[in-house]
């Protein structure tokens, strides 16, 4: 039996490198290697997936990122498999494309053996985690848990998501009719509440806690 794989990554070397790995594996083919997310769409619009058995992506391509070629994939073809090989190994970003039912994620300065793995693995149906891919999840999960175990009122939860949006200390004051001075205590809570050092932290916790999503 032979297996059709799609490439998408950016960095031609990348790619023929994983090209001379699948060589020494003969029931491996591939079919298609494309620079951006946006030329796998295209390509699967015109061709379908039927005979297609695995899309292997980078995350960072111009056009259309793996994030967002993952989760068009998984929507339009969920029979398709997907691994995702990237240099970036972000606890959030990782439980965005398993929210979106991605297949595996391997780090690129994986070993060949263990590539060959996790293709293998999930063409026969199961799913592939590096361990430090697991290890960077678990860890995310465990730190967005702490963030949400911090109990903030409802307009702790405004301020917050206005200092998150940049909004000036005046202009937050205007949008709540509070005066400055409130605001200015609300903010030095917040920071003291999140145990975090400057603005760029209070924004980091309102984009985990989600408040920016709204």
């Amino acid at each position: 039996m032979k297996y059709n794989l799609i490439i998408a990554d950016d960095h031609k070397m990348f790619i023929d490198g994983l090209i001379s790995i699948l060589n020494d594996a003969p029931e491996f083919s591939v079919i298609l290697t494309a620079k951006n997310g946006a030329q796998v769409v295209k390509y699967l619009g015109i061709n379908g997936v039927e005979n297609i058995h695995l899309l292997i992506t980078d995350l960072t391509m111009p056009e259309m990122d793996g994030i967002e070629l993952n989760k068009i994939v998984k929507e339009t073809y969920p029979s398709l498999k997907t691994l995702v090989v990237s240099m970036h190994i972000d606890g959030n970003m990782i439980d965005k494309l398993i929210r979106n039912n991605v297949d595996g994620y391997v780090p690129k300065n994986a070993e060949k053996d263990e590539l060959l793995t996790a293709i293998r693995s999930i063409i026969k149906g199961e799913k592939y985690f590096s361990s430090e891919i697991k290890k960077a999840y678990t860890d995310a999960m465990f730190d967005n848990k702490k963030v949400e175990e911090i109990n903030l009122t409802d307009r702790e939860k405004e301020v917050l998501k206005l200092i998150a949006e940049e909004y000036t200390t005046q202009e937050i004051a205007d949008e709540l009719f509070l005066s400055k001075h409130t605001i200015e205590s609300y903010r030095k809570n917040l920071i003291s509440k999140l145990n975090v050092k400057n603005l760029a932290g209070l924004t980091k916790h309102a984009l985990k806690m989600g408040l920016l999503d709204e």
